[in-house]
C-alpha cells in the first residue's frame, strides 16, 4: 500500500499517472499548498522541502520498515524499480530514461513553473519575465519535439517514467502561450499518452480537489511568500 501525499498539480499528476499504470494499491492524502498543508509538521517529517508529492511505502520492498520518498522525479524512479516497470533494465536504455526525466525535473518544470507564474499569478505584469519564460518554455517543446521524430514515446518505443514526468507539464500547453501544433511530433505523442487508460483514471482522481476554489490573495501569500522562517 502506498500512501500519496498528493495535490493536483503537474508534479502531483506524475505521480497518480504511474500509480495507475502499474495498478499498485494507494491512498491519496490531499496536500492542500495554498491552504498550507505543507507546512504541517507530520508532513515535513518526511517531505522536509515542504513540498508534495510525497509517498510513504507500507509495503517495503526489503521487508524493513516503511519507505518515505520525497520529489516527484525521486518518486518515479524508486516506483520504477520497486515494481521493475516504465524503465528499461538495459544499461543504455536506463540511462536514456533518466537523461529525459532529470531533464524535465531540471529544465521542463522549473521553465514552464515560472511561465505560469509570471503570466497568470504575479500580481505586476512584467514584460521581460513573461517574454523570458514563454520563449524558453517553446526552446523546450523543441527539443522535445525533435526527440520525439521517428519515435513513439521520449527514451524510446516503450512507454517510461520520462514519458509520465513530462506530460502533465505539457498539458497546460495554452496557459503557457504555446502552440502544440507548430510542434507535430509533441502534438503526436500528447494526444496519445492522453488517452492511455492510466492516464485518464490519474486526471479523474485529481478532479474533486481541482474543482475547489482557485487559489486566493492568501493563497498566493502562502505559496509565493515562502522563506527559510515559512516552515
Amino acid at each position: 500500500m502506498i500512501d500519496l501525499y498528493y495535490w493536483p498539480t503537474p508534479n502531483g499528476h506524475k505521480i497518480t499517472m504511474f500509480l495507475e499504470e502499474a495498478e499498485l494499491d494507494y491512498t491519496i492524502h490531499p496536500v492542500d499548498i495554498s491552504a498550507g498543508d505543507q507546512f504541517k509538521p507530520d508532513f515535513l517529517a518526511f517531505s522536509p522541502n515542504n513540498r508534495m508529492p510525497a509517498i510513504i511505502d507500507r509495503q517495503a520492498a526489503d521487508g524493513g520498515d516503511p519507505i518515505t520518498v520525497f520529489e516527484s522525479g525521486a518518486i518515479l524512479l524508486y516506483l520504477a524499480e520497486k515494481t521493475g516497470r516504465f524503465l528499461p533494465s538495459d544499461l543504455r536504455g536506463r540511462k536514456t530514461a533518466t537523461e529525459w526525466l532529470f531533464w524535465q525535473m531540471g529544465g521542463l518544470g522549473p521553465m514552464a513553473g515560472q511561465n505560469h507564474h509570471f503570466g497568470v499569478y504575479a500580481p505586476e505584469k512584467i514584460p521581460y519575465a513573461i517574454n523570458r519564460y514563454v520563449n524558453e518554455t517553446n526552446r523546450l517543446y523543441g527539443v522535445l519535439d525533435r526527440r520525439l521524430a521517428g519515435r513513439a514515446f521520449i527514451a524510446n518505443d516503450d512507454y517510461t517514467i520520462a514519458d509520465m514526468a513530462c506530460y502533465p507539464w505539457i498539458v497546460p500547453w495554452k496557459r503557457q502561450q504555446q502552440n502544440l501544433e507548430e510542434f507535430p511530433n509533441l502534438r503526436r505523442w500528447f494526444d496519445n499518452v492522453r488517452e492511455r487508460p492510466g492516464t485518464v483514471r490519474a486526471y479523474a482522481k485529481g478532479e474533486p480537489l481541482a474543482a475547489r476554489p482557485t487559489v486566493t490573495e492568501e493563497g498566493k501569500k502562502i505559496l509565493f511568500g515562502q522563506t527559510a522562517n515559512r516552515n
